[in-house]
């Protein structure tokens, strides 16, 4: 789950870089590496290895929250709704809470057809595809197993990176991290137990889902990043773009009787305004004030979120399975994302889009 950092302004105050916002679910990373110089200035992550101030670690909570009570929300918001209507509110929500923010300062709406083109591309594979198949996943398996299978999305980044050659450095680590976390998704799946819900096609939506971020992350990297449009718009501009297409799938899926129910209806606000809205700019700020490699901690959290609110308001049952699972995914997930010769795991997703990773949400999120 994330920002571009640009070129430090040589007076700037302790070298503390200038970060702008990049596109969730576009994606965001840091182009400041250990030991390089940025602008004539020695850049090493001072942002990053500062104490969190309580202000901050109040915002990291408050978004793991946002993004992890996202698969509760959905299951929720299930009980009145079907997939394709909860993705189209949510959707058009989170463009009517950003807006305002974008205008605020002042900027414009992205021209051309070719960026429209490749934002509803990007709208397709990063939110209008996974938002739905999570959707339908829920309709089958438990909003915890949701959680935990759509943090894998890191892992696909790494494997699909590796096939189409953007990451050439495959290391050690990163293959024992790739092989834990298969291990975890067996795990998790279970196939010796077929009769088990985590053993169906739900899951497997799931899956697809996961995989589908990643495909859009590569794609993003390659088409959108780095084009001189403000990164907020460009998050705006990806969620226009799936309401549109959402909009195009309602006649076909969506124009079914709705249940009104106070439950359904308040987790899709819910959903809409603050996980797909509010949680992009709260994202930024983090970034901003601590640095990329602090905000990307709250995608270690995401699944433990989801399991626990699945186990304390659905009552959704937490087995030593699923446990065992978590923890497997979550330390593949780690070392993938392990710099050479560094002991922190590094800010960055694994090189599957060079200097790219996710500003809108976190890998994992939904």
């Amino acid at each position: 789950m994330h920002a571009r950092i640009y070129r430090v302004p040589p007076d700037a105050a302790r070298f503390r870089p200038r970060l702008m916002l990049d596109s969730r679910s576009s994606v965001a990373t840091s182009n400041v590496r250990s030991g390089r110089r940025v602008g004539g200035h020695g850049v090493s992550g001072q942002a990053d290895q500062q104490a969190f101030s309580w202000a901050s670690l109040l915002r990291i909570a408050a978004l793991a929250l946002l993004w992890g009570s996202g698969f509760l929300l959905i299951k929720l918001s299930l009980r009145g709704f079907n997939p394709v209507q909860i993705v189209f509110v949510r959707l058009l929500l989170g463009v009517l809470t950003l807006a305002p923010v974008a205008a605020s300062r002042g900027l414009r709406v992205p021209r051309g057809w070719h960026v429209w083109g490749h934002l509803f591309v990007a709208a397709l594979m990063a939110n209008a595809l996974p938002y739905v198949l999570v959707g339908i996943a829920e309709q089958i398996v438990g909003s915890n197993i949701a959680g935990v299978i759509n943090a894998t999305t890191p892992l696909w980044s790494l494997l699909l990176g590796i096939l189409v050659g953007v990451d050439r450095r495959v290391t050690a680590t990163k293959a024992a991290g790739f092989g834990l976390g298969f291990l975890g998704v067996v795990v998790i799946f279970s196939p010796w137990r077929s009769a088990h819900e985590i053993a169906s096609w739900g899951a497997l939506a799931c899956l697809a889902a996961a995989a589908s971020y990643a495909i859009s992350y590569l794609y993003m990297g390659r088409y959108l990043t780095n084009r001189g449009i403000p990164p907020l718009m460009l998050s705006i501009g990806q969620l226009a773009a799936g309401t549109v297409l959402l909009g195009a799938a309602m006649p076909l899926f969506g124009l079914v009787p709705v249940s009104w129910r106070w439950d359904a209806t308040l987790s899709l606000v819910v959903l809409g305004i603050l996980g797909t809205g509010l949680a992009y700019v709260l994202n930024y700020r983090i970034i901003q004030d601590e640095g990329p490699t602090a905000a990307s901690t709250v995608m270690y959290l995401l699944p433990l979120i989801a399991v626990l609110l699945g186990w304390l308001i659905l009552d959704e049952p937490v087995t030593p399975t699923v446990l065992a699972g978590v923890a497997l995914v979550l330390s593949g997930v780690a070392l993938t994302r392990k710099t050479p010769g560094s002991t922190t795991v590094s800010s960055a997703k694994p090189s599957t889009r060079p200097d790219t990773e996710s500003a809108g949400t976190a890998p994992g999120a939904v």
